[in-house]
């Protein structure tokens, strides 16, 4: 045998030994996902759909990244059906896995999946790997669990300060259960000792003083509420101190009061003094007004609106006067008109010298054209507060160019026919003041102008508004119905359909929007797994993180919008001190949108903090163009609007953010 052949009867044999052993696959244990990948897509494109069935056939996969993200899916399709299809993945191999399964089935909230999570709770929690798990069957027990389960929940005291997961997942369940209108004493108590220990983990205490200043439950006793003052006075959370001053605000006690006082002198955060503010509403007004009038004199935007807000819905009329020469003052326009609003509210019709001030001052910022649409709109809607100004704002409003000063005039009629003192203003005059708005209103219901119609229709819709007397039938809120453009005008169909079921009492609910927009699977498969971006202001720069795994529609179709250059040159439409800033409406009144609607994207995501960025909508699946930026923790928004990103870079310039603002560009930097 020569060399060559020596050398091919070895090659050989390995061959053959190499042959005879099976070809082994690596095996995936971690959830690793991207945007490239097109498994993940196909399974997103299903969710998309909501095509339940499809994303079933993953729920085996050997991937658990595609287990997981299937799973993950029915949080937003929310399928009843899938509740039984999702028990098994309680059990999978995967923390992220079952998670995803756990959480789903809290989201699509029905009582049948309480079983579920609570047959497949890890009661020894031997392994530490299961503790995130059970803080995720803790949450979604509260989602969708009965009184039954609440005294369960609330009966737990073995979880200690060491029992972090456990411990938020019982804060958390508590909570939901509470937004639910669900409480007991067990809980509320359970919520406030948790305050009450200073070694509570910080995410914990959140949950707890969103509870107190959210849920409703019994009176609280002297003790507790001592115990939120001690919190109150003892933390360096401002998301904590912020919601307890609205829980305070709910005792109505004069220890409550006094303490409140005294914290608004304190705290040095603005966000905190603004709830201060808010939850002084539920005291004399007399005894907490120098609070509200030092906020007011406060250069922070936020605060100032907030006072003039406070005056606005609890002043007196003896300082009606007052609130007219602080406008003056104000060094910003939206304080000002706001306090104009307040001084027509409260200023006795008697006193007709300086009504005749207040609304000749508000006519004149209305007529001078050199004004933000948004602030003219503000002083149209300041005049609402004297109702003889109807004719005025009706002739002035209605036919008017812009788009934002059309909503205005009927959110200004709106103001007026909602009026509890409506018959005592317009006296024996009453019966064809309401004949004539009832005619005005007809006539935006008949209009094109689609948020015009979405506010006439939410006046329609109010029964104890009795305007339904004052039309021969429904049949115009019918033709409106039929003539509306759809999907992007779906939140003007549901006020409509609102007003139909007043007048013909039915009790018709419409579906979310069908699907209509395609994912851009080229440009979604482009994208990093953190892009950035950069919304340019003149009062600075907004650094955003997006998150394309977990919200890759609203991900995909915001960039695109972006690489189109579409919301330069949009303002920010809303802002409200303490909660968010809200922008891209093309018509910048909050009403706008395009021909196309997304789906909602719930992911494990939560608004524990300020700076998420969130997606706009009227309801499930009625997304589109219009997102907003959290001021603070906001956890009653989780689960219910998609969280698409968060601020890296930039905070202070959303703090500083005010109606009318516009956003020059935004920028992908990656």
């Amino acid at each position: 045998m020569n060399k060559y052949t020596s050398h091919l009867v070895g090659l050989l044999a390995v061959l053959i030994m190499y042959s005879c052993v099976p070809v082994t696959e690596e095996v995936i244990t971690d959830v690793e996902l991207s945007p490239a990948d097109p498994v993940f897509q196909n399974i997103i494109d299903h969710q998309d759909k909501a095509q339940s069935d499809s994303l079933y056939t993953y729920f085996e996969h050997s991937n658990p990244g595609y287990r997981y993200a299937s799973a993950m899916a029915f949080a937003s399709v929310r399928d009843t059906n899938a509740l039984a299809q999702l028990n098994p993945l309680l059990q999978d191999n995967n923390e992220d896995v079952r998670c995803a399964a756990a959480y789903a089935i809290g989201q699509i909230g029905h009582k049948s999946g309480v079983a579920l999570l609570i047959n497949n709770f890890e009661r020894t929690d031997s392994l530490k790997e299961w503790t995130r798990y059970n803080q995720t069957v803790l949450e979604a027990v509260g989602k969708c669990g009965t009184k039954k389960e609440l005294e369960f929940i609330s009966a737990i005291s073995s979880y200690g300060v060491a029992d972090t997961l456990l411990l938020l997942g019982q804060a958390q369940s508590l909570y939901r259960f509470g937004l639910r209108g669900l409480t007991n004493t067990k809980g509320t108590q359970r919520m406030i000792d948790l305050l009450d220990n200073a070694k509570t983990p910080s995410n914990v205490m959140m949950y707890a003083a969103q509870y107190l200043s959210r849920a409703k439950y019994p009176t609280l006793s002297e003790a507790n509420i001592a115990a939120i003052i001690r919190r109150i006075n003892n933390t360096e959370s401002t998301d904590v101190q912020s919601a307890l001053a609205i829980a305070l605000g709910k005792t109505k006690t004069p220890k409550a009061q006094a303490e409140l006082m005294g914290l608004y002198d304190r705290a040095s955060n603005t966000l905190v003094k603004c709830n201060i503010i808010r939850a002084l509403k539920n005291f004399p007004y007399a005894s907490v007004q120098s609070a509200a009038f030092k906020a007011l004199r406060s250069k922070d935007v936020q605060l100032a609106q907030t006072a003039a807000e406070f005056f606005y819905t609890n002043g007196e009329g003896t300082d009606g006067s007052v609130y007219y020469q602080m406008s003056n003052d104000s060094i910003n326009p939206i304080v000002e008109l706001s306090l104009l609003k307040a001084a027509n509210k409260h200023i006795s019709p008697v006193y007709e010298a300086q009504n005749l001030l207040v609304n000749n001052k508000l006519k004149r910022i209305f007529r001078d054209t050199t004004n933000s649409p948004s602030g003219r709109a503000y002083a149209l809607k300041g005049l609402a507060d004297y109702g003889w100004n109807y004719k005025y704002i009706y002739r002035n409003g209605f036919t008017n160019s812009s788009p934002v000063i059309r909503t205005a005039t009927l959110e200004a009629l709106q103001t007026i026919v909602t009026d509890p003192f409506f018959d005592r203003n317009f006296g024996l005059g009453r019966k064809q003041v309401k004949k004539e708005l009832s005619q005005y209103i007809a006539s935006a219901i008949n209009g094109k102008d689609p948020a015009m119609k979405a506010v006439a229709a939410q006046i329609l819709a109010d029964s104890t508004l009795n305007f339904k007397e004052l039309y021969e039938n429904s049949s115009f809120l019918h033709v409106a119905k039929r003539n509306l453009k759809l999907p992007q005008e779906t939140e003007t169909l549901y006020f409509l359909q609102s007003a139909i079921n007043t007048f013909d009492g039915t009790n018709v609910e419409l579906p979310a929007p069908e699907y209509n927009h395609p994912i851009d699977w080229n440009l979604y498969g482009s994208l990093s797994e953190n892009p950035q971006v950069r919304i340019e202001t003149k009062k600075g720069d907004i650094v955003l993180d997006l998150y394309p795994l977990d919200a890759p529609g609203s991900t995909t179709s915001f960039i695109k919008l972006v690489k189109e250059g579409y919301y330069d040159g949009k303002n920010f439409h809303r802002m409200v001190p303490n909660f968010v800033i809200q922008g891209g409406c093309p018509r910048g009144d909050g009403y706008g949108g395009l021909d196309y609607s997304l789906r909602s994207e719930v992911s494990q995501k939560y608004y524990d903090a300020g700076g998420y960025l969130g997606m706009a909508s009227a309801g499930p699946n009625t997304e589109g163009v219009q997102w907003f930026i959290t001021h603070s923790a906001t956890p009653h928004l989780d689960g219910r609007y998609t969280i698409f990103g968060k601020v890296k870079k930039g905070m202070d310039v959303v703090q500083n953010i005010q109606v009318g603002d516009i956003i020059e560009t935004v920028k992908i930097l990656n």
